[in-house]
């Protein structure tokens, strides 16, 4: 607000019209750049983009019961798979460059928040980051939205958009492998070796032999999380996506992912950024297979996030 007395300009501060109602859902910073998704206060996920981190990541990812349906790294072989970071997004092959583990080939350097938002039913964190190979080249520049979304019954659904733009004049090839974009790690309890659980997907396959490198729309990863509960998660392709329905990397020791180039290498030319769409839902019990459906249809008709040019 601005007030002119005799060419005396006075800016005055711009006042509420009342107390605020404080969000159910928060997106809070957190020390050593994470960042923590609260309902109520409670933390149900937790984003981790951490300098010397060589991908963001999240953990945790809590169920209903209050418990992580993730873990860090494979059960059995945590060293040479320390790079199963919970739920995380990389790829095996960018110019011939691995993202996907931590061998130190090509880090995914954060660079800054881009937003905060807090809300009734949702909460989001916006960030760009930086594919960077081991010899200082940047090959993508990458924008991230990571939307949090209540569900009834203490379920939820994270959203995660991602927007990849090759660097410079040069088209960028994301290689044929299975490994990469999106990767899930279950907590031990809920793989089928481990603690006898199971998956399924949206044709009908159940367990690693009716699912492995099969098309579908989602893949749900469910098993006992408690000695009295069990719950899940369930990774969702979004229709948006040019390799829908993906094919799904899925094995029985608590892994699975949405392959973006499991049957061929995919070009990002300049000043054409690849923009995909992918949902994780987390749930209580094993729900029936239309359960799940329904929660497909609902993420499948929302649109991808429309990123806006970068601030200068």
């Amino acid at each position: 607000m601005k007030i002119c007395l005799a060419g005396l300009v006075l800016v005055l501060p711009v006042v509420a019209a009342g107390p605020q109602p404080v969000p159910v859902m928060q997106a809070v910073p957190q020390p050593y750049d994470q960042v923590s998704f609260q309902r109520e206060g409670v933390e149900i996920a937790r984003c981790h983009f951490g300098p010397t981190l060589n991908r963001p990541f999240f953990f945790p990812i809590i169920g209903p019961s209050g418990r992580s349906l993730t873990r860090m790294g494979h059960p059995h072989d945590p060293v040479t798979h320390s790079h199963h970071n919970s739920f995380w997004l990389s790829h095996n092959d960018v110019n011939g460059v691995s993202f996907w583990d931590d061998r130190g080939n090509g880090r995914i350097v954060h660079q800054r928040i881009e937003e905060l938002e807090d809300g009734a039913t949702s909460a989001a964190l916006q960030t760009a980051s930086a594919w960077v190979a081991k010899d200082g080249r940047t090959l993508l520049n990458e924008r991230r939205r990571i939307t949090v979304q209540l569900l009834p019954d203490h379920e939820w659904l994270l959203i995660l958009d991602v927007q990849l733009a090759a660097v410079g004049t040069n088209a960028v090839t994301l290689g044929q492998t299975p490994f990469g974009l999106a990767g899930v790690r279950m907590a031990k309890t809920i793989g089928v070796k481990d603690g006898g659980g199971t998956i399924r997907n949206s044709e009908g396959g159940v367990n690693e032999a009716g699912v492995f490198r099969q098309h579908a729309r989602w893949v749900d990863y469910s098993g006992p999380i408690t000695a009295t509960a069990s719950e899940g998660l369930t990774l969702l392709d979004h229709p948006a996506n040019p390799n829908h329905p993906a094919m799904f990397h899925v094995r029985d020791d608590g892994w699975m992912g949405a392959a973006l180039t499991g049957e061929g290498a995919r070009l990002i030319p300049p000043g054409q950024p690849l923009q995909l769409r992918y949902g994780l839902y987390v749930h209580a019990g094993i729900p029936a297979l239309g359960k799940i459906q329904q929660q497909w249809v609902a993420f499948s008709r929302t649109p991808p996030f429309d990123f806006k040019p970068k601030p200068k």
